[in-house]
């Protein structure tokens, strides 16, 4: 199984580089990127059945033995993210397909955009399996190239400005990164994180507390966390729908996985704990408002990716394996979620020839089906039972009134009101947008939302086109996925316990395989 793990990365580069080649063949393209990405998918869910029954799988490549070496590692919980990871990638490629076919390459251009797309995939799958720092800071220098392609795509001015702010703010969080990386190699010797994991109680406290702080900001900034987000709001909404849809889905939870390898395993017993809950708060208060004072809807989107991140670092925070597995069980719900509803705005846009909420109407008589497609993702975001975001959300919140502290209740307090504010932000959208009568107008609704009108791309407005099947299809297909996490939520909740169990154990160094045979270590 081991010979398994570096084809998770090494699939999507080969795909790539194939892709390039074929670049005038539209079908060679579409066809190479979705093929790997299914190889991929598959091989993923194989290692996420093997590594749950067993142990975890670790290969050192070109059988260099650390700390010399590339390894790559594969536990439960980097198997089940490159599943979801999959899954996602996969059905925003399909939705990217359909809306190629029918535009040409306009907004995603296709000879550029596959190559990309695979290259993204490959920097996130590698950052979900690497086993030392500088292999992760790698797969985000990966992710951080493709990403800044793919958000320029089709060369407006609005794309090129939000390119350089993302690229930029990127940049300083990779020389944040790399620098912690110089200072963890030159105080431990190593990068390796069991290594370091095992190490670190050698070093003074106040060095421990330094390296600890370096890397909790260099992650912060990829995640998006209060104050660190500035750059999220207006970076995304400006990227083709499929590109914001995988950008909102995935790239801010490579960052929180990040997080959580530096809490769980670098720094287990943290003493910043009280720092993460009060960010987290923040991050939750102040996205979920930002998101109340938005006309456009992928800016409402945008400003609630910020504020669920908070969901995620309170319960880092908590620090105990209940709550760890309840953050994982969120971050899975969240990236399905939130993917599948930029999809549903996406076709929103398509159908009304706009996303301000100021401007849609009677979508839900000229659109019955995108009604739904975004009404069942938007529910399960806002928390509503019986949906994953619901059970996430409670979960979090048991596992934070087990340790009952005063600024634990204001958290929860915090995350119930985040989660009403965020069910009223998306459920004032469908009620402009879908409930609203095209033909009729209604003075007292638009005099309570006047205050919307001077909101950033509040007056927006684009040409209407054609939805092709294919995207329509897609975006169904991931709305069915956020229900599967409802309908099979003991059997994921169950494996993501296990996950937080087994990061809170001492680090162990786990036997490599190498090309050339078994390493002892």
């Amino acid at each position: 199984m081991n010979a398994l793990v570096p084809l998770l990365v090494t699939l999507p580069l080969i795909g790539a580089a194939i892709a390039l080649v074929f670049g005038r063949r539209r079908r060679v393209q579409v066809a190479v990127s979705i093929t790997t990405l299914t190889a991929v998918l598959a091989i993923a869910a194989v290692l996420l059945v093997v590594v749950d029954s067993g142990q975890p799988l670790a290969v050192a490549v070109g059988g260099w033995p650390i700390p010399f070496g590339i390894v790559l590692y594969v536990d439960r919980l980097a198997a089940l993210l490159v599943v979801v990871s999959s899954v996602v990638l996969l059905a925003v490629l399909l939705f990217s397909v359909g809306q190629g076919a029918a535009d040409g390459d306009e907004e995603t251009p296709v000879s550029i955009f596959h190559p990309s797309y695979l290259i993204l995939a490959a920097g996130i799958f590698n950052a979900f399996i690497a086993g030392d720092l500088f292999n992760l800071y790698v797969g985000f220098e990966i992710l951080l190239v493709a990403s800044y392609v793919l958000i320029t795509l089709g060369g407006t001015e609005s794309r090129i400005r939000a390119g350089i702010v993302y690229i930029v703010v990127s940049l300083v969080s990779s020389i944040l990164f790399l620098a912690s990386i110089a200072m963890i190699y030159g105080a431990l010797g190593t990068v390796n994180m069991a290594q370091i994991a095992e190490r670190m109680g050698e070093l003074p406290q106040h060095v421990q507390l330094t390296l600890h702080l370096m890397l909790l900001l260099a992650f912060s900034i990829k995640a998006a966390v209060f104050p660190l987000s500035f750059w999220l709001p207006d970076s995304y909404p400006t990227a083709p729908a499929p590109v914001t849809a995988v950008f909102a889905g995935l790239l801010t939870k490579v960052g929180v996985y990040a997080l959580i390898r530096t809490e769980t395993q670098l720094f287990p017993d943290s003493n910043v704990n009280v720092l993460l809950l009060i960010v987290a708060l923040a991050t939750m208060i102040v996205g979920v408002l930002g998101a109340v004072a938005q006309a456009e809807l992928k800016r409402i989107l945008s400003f609630t990716l910020v504020s669920h991140v908070g969901y995620m670092v309170f319960g880092l925070a908590i620090a105990t394996p209940a709550a760890i597995g309840a953050t994982i069980y969120y971050m899975v719900h969240h990236i399905v979620v939130q993917t599948t509803l930029f999809l549903a705005v996406g076709l929103i846009e398509r159908r009304a020839g706009s996303t301000s909420i100021l401007k849609l109407k009677g979508l839900m008589r000229a659109a019955p089906v995108i009604a739904v497609l975004y009404f069942i993702p938007a529910v399960n975001l806002g928390g509503l039972p019986p949906f994953s975001g619901f059970i996430g959300k409670y979960s979090l919140f048991d596992a934070a009134a087990q340790v009952g502290t005063p600024l634990m209740m204001v958290l929860i307090v915090a995350g119930i009101v985040t989660s009403l504010l965020t069910l009223y932000a998306l459920m004032r959208a469908w009620n402009l947008g879908f409930w609203r009568e095209d033909d009729t107008e209604e003075p007292e609704v638009e005099a309570r939302v006047e205050y919307l009108g001077n909101a950033p791309a509040a007056g927006i407005q684009t040409e209407r086109r054609v939805i092709p099947r294919v995207m329509t299809a897609a975006t169904a297909g991931m709305v069915a996925v956020t229900v599967a996490l409802t309908v099979f939520a003991g059997p994921l909740y169950d494996m993501c316990t296990r996950i937080g169990d087994a990061l809170l154990q001492p680090v162990q160094l786990v036997q490599l395989e190498t090309q050339s045979g078994e390493v002892d270590q």
